[in-house]
């Protein structure tokens, strides 16, 4: 049974779940989905002890056990997006090639869009070819403050 818990962060509310061994989403919401226990677990508190790092530009990279649930392209697509720098910006073509498919930048955005562990699995710091801001499933706002937070630090 996954245990899930809500957070405030300087974004707004955040729901962090996990699996017993592993964060497995990041949702901005306040509301757990169901079938999610609502506990506040060693590992969430862990989690968003690594989010406030982040948000205040001490931490980087994150250090958590995570296990994001998707098809074997999504998962290439996801240890990629982990390969990004902090505070640089790749285009979805670039991660198309990072995977060896230069031709799946649509597929890549698609799999960028599905990500479960948004933030932590650095999905922002994909932007179009021409530098555009594009797509963000927690909102176009969210990400351009991810983005300028990671500008600043």
């Amino acid at each position: 049974m996954e245990k899930g818990f809500c957070y405030q962060t300087p974004l707004g509310k955040i729901v962090l779940i996990e699996n017993g061994s592993a964060v497995t989403r990041l949702i901005f919401s306040e509301v757990l989905p169901e079938g999610v226990n609502c506990t506040e677990t060693p590992l969430l508190k862990k989690a968003v002890l690594e989010l406030q790092e982040y948000f205040a530009g001490t931490r980087k990279r994150f250090d958590l056990p995570f296990s994001p649930q998707g098809t074997d392209f999504q998962q290439k697509v996801w240890k990629a997006l982990q390969d990004i720098p902090y505070g640089a910006v790749v285009s979805y073509k670039d991660i198309a090639l990072a995977i060896g498919n230069e031709k799946a930048c649509r597929a890549v955005g698609g799999a960028n869009n599905k990500n479960p562990i948004s933030i932590i699995i650095p999905c922002h710091r994909v932007i179009g070819a021409d530098g555009s801001l594009v797509g963000y499933g927690g909102g176009l706002e969210i990400k351009r403050r991810l983005l300028a937070l990671e500008k600043q630090k």
